[in-house]
């Protein structure tokens, strides 16, 4: 598969949730992330989450943002922002949790009221995203932004489900999250989609949903699932580039159904190969962007910035980056075969999932 080659590498021009103002002239993105990182943590100071039964968010956005300000220290911008995203996912949606409760307290045309406004400024944004041109932006950024802006319109329609099913207030959390999510991207048509490998991913993983795994393995196949689920949903919008970040994060999903534990000499030769994969990707003269992202994040679970000790889940899904995620990506980049549709006659069996789970 081809990912565009002329990517030029740190010419930033991302707009994050609507707050982070567009780079496209700075030569050094880390001050604008670093501005962004610490408007969000004001924010949260001066106006923490009071309503009881979010409370938990702001212990939730904190530890996000502290893990995007060490992140950034240490070098690692996509990893960074991808902490960014989680930080202003959780705190817009308790925040509109907060500043609507009163106003839709009076039932649901209140609610639809608001709905309306949000579906508005979502689609202005949405038009935007299909009208940016990401020819001089590295390719984890665009892979972070389409993924966002894949997730805000479904969390819409969501929050309108739960406002009819229950109450309206119950779906302003999933409002919030819509616009918290809500980037604009664009990535040109000459890119391949990734539809073929999602398939071939989505059938291991029916194939291994099997008891006892399937039932000692419950929340690892739901991670895996809804990662897998947003992956399909964004290649059907031809958001490639966000399509192949979540394939990618699936690749590690279903990697760490198997992988054992690692004992000491391992775990001493998986720091050398993390080194090795990081040199390999700083002599490559394409856009690795994506791939850097991952090796960040590798970084970051067996080297811990206050000491501790890594987690043997850790230490397994950094294996799990180095051995599978990193060849995904790289054979993901070969020019597609033709897809082999299956012939005769087919079921088609929709199975529903909120949201993305």
């Amino acid at each position: 598969m081809r990912i565009v080659s002329s990517l030029s590498k740190f010419f930033l021009a991302l707009i994050i949730f609507g707050a982070l103002p567009i780079l496209i002239s700075a030569q050094d993105p880390k001050p604008q992330i670093k501005a962004e990182i610490e408007r969000l943590q004001h924010s949260l100071k001066e106006k923490p989450v009071s309503d009881p039964d979010f409370a938990s968010v702001n212990s939730m956005v904190d530890d996000a943002l502290k893990g995007a300000v060490e992140a950034l220290n240490s070098g690692k911008l996509y990893l960074s922002l991808e902490k960014l995203l989680q930080a202003e996912d959780l705190l817009q949606g308790a925040r509109v949790i907060e500043e609507k409760s009163d106003a839709v307290k009076s039932g649901f045309p209140a609610f639809e009221a608001e709905w309306e406004k949000a579906s508005k400024n979502l689609a202005a944004l949405d038009k935007e995203a299909r009208q940016r041109n990401w020819a001089r932006a590295p390719v984890a950024l665009q892979a972070l932004s389409e993924s966002a802006q894949g997730k805000s319109i479904p969390l819409l329609e969501g929050s309108r489900g739960f406002a009819t099913s229950t109450k309206p207030r119950d779906g302003l959390f999933y409002m919030g999250q819509a616009q918290g999510n809500a980037a604009f991207a664009k990535f040109t048509s000459t890119v391949s989609s990734y539809l073929p490998e999602l398939r071939k991913l989505q059938d291991k993983t029916n194939a291994a949903f099997k008891p006892p795994r399937s039932i000692e393995l419950h929340s690892r196949f739901i991670a895996l699932n809804s990662t897998l689920k947003l992956a399909e949903e964004l290649d059907a919008q031809k958001f490639y580039a966000g399509g192949l970040y979540q394939y990618l994060e699936a690749s590690r999903h279903f990697g760490m159904l198997d992988t054992p534990p690692l004992d000491a000499a391992q775990q001493s030769t998986l720091k050398a190969d993390i080194a090795a994969a990081r040199k390999k990707l700083a002599a490559s003269k394409q856009d690795d962007s994506l791939a850097l992202l991952f090796v960040e994040r590798a970084e970051s679970q067996i080297v811990h910035s206050d000491g501790s000790a890594p987690s043997a889940d850790e230490w397994r899904s950094a294996r799990v980056i180095l051995n599978q995620v990193l060849p995904a990506y790289f054979a993901a980049l070969k020019p597609a075969s033709p897809f082999q549709q299956p012939s005769g006659k087919t079921v088609d069996i929709t199975l529903v999932r909120w949201p993305y789970t």
